[in-house]
């Protein structure tokens, strides 16, 4: 076998569809063969056999034919999926990485965002960096903000209106302070 095929999308087609055949037939013989083995399992009786013992039997044997069955159609999707997966990932990528890149520029356009503004931006923060560095005094930091100074709550408690600061009255009915009078 010609290990180029693989990577050719022509070769990578006929391989994986000969595979996908091969699976899809012996998917289908193992269908027949499992309905002939489980018809056939079924009508043998051997002594002692209870009432249904002989299909139990043959659907018991049966079954792992069907599992083979099972395991080609997964087979031969497996194969399909190879295919699709090659030409998703290997083919057309390229085709899609540059509609994309062409979709950004074509937005960058409309909007006004030009390159050049962001490398000019990533220049001018260099250089401040730089000069940082060597040893000049930034101008002001704008990480760095001054804290408020902190406000202390007065430990006496709200007065109600009529009540001096060292009266002590108690605290009004929902009916006061409505105008209402207390039920």
């Amino acid at each position: 076998m010609d290990m180029n095929q693989f990577f050719d999308p022509e070769g990578l087609r006929n391989i994986t569809g000969a595979w996908r055949d091969q699976h899809l037939e012996d998917d289908r013989q193992y269908g027949q063969i499992a309905d002939v083995v489980q018809s056939r399992l079924a009508q043998q009786t051997i002594e002692g056999d209870g009432r249904f013992t002989a299909g139990r039997r043959a659907r018991k044997v049966a079954k792992h034919i069907r599992k083979m069955q099972k395991a080609s159609r997964q087979a031969a999707a497996a194969a399909e999926g190879l295919y699709g997966c090659f030409v998703n990932d290997v083919v057309e990528l390229p085709a899609r990485r540059a509609a994309e890149l062409e979709r950004k520029e074509n937005r960058r356009q409309r909007l006004g965002i030009a390159a050049t503004g962001a490398e000019a931006a990533v220049a001018k923060s260099l250089d401040k960096s730089a000069a940082v560095f060597n040893g000049a005094t930034p101008v002001g930091d704008p990480q760095v903000t001054a804290a408020p100074a902190p406000q202390y709550v007065s430990p006496m408690p709200q007065y109600w209106p009529g009540q001096g600061a060292g009266q002590a009255q108690p605290i009004p009915q929902i009916g006061d302070l409505f105008d209402q009078e207390a039920m």
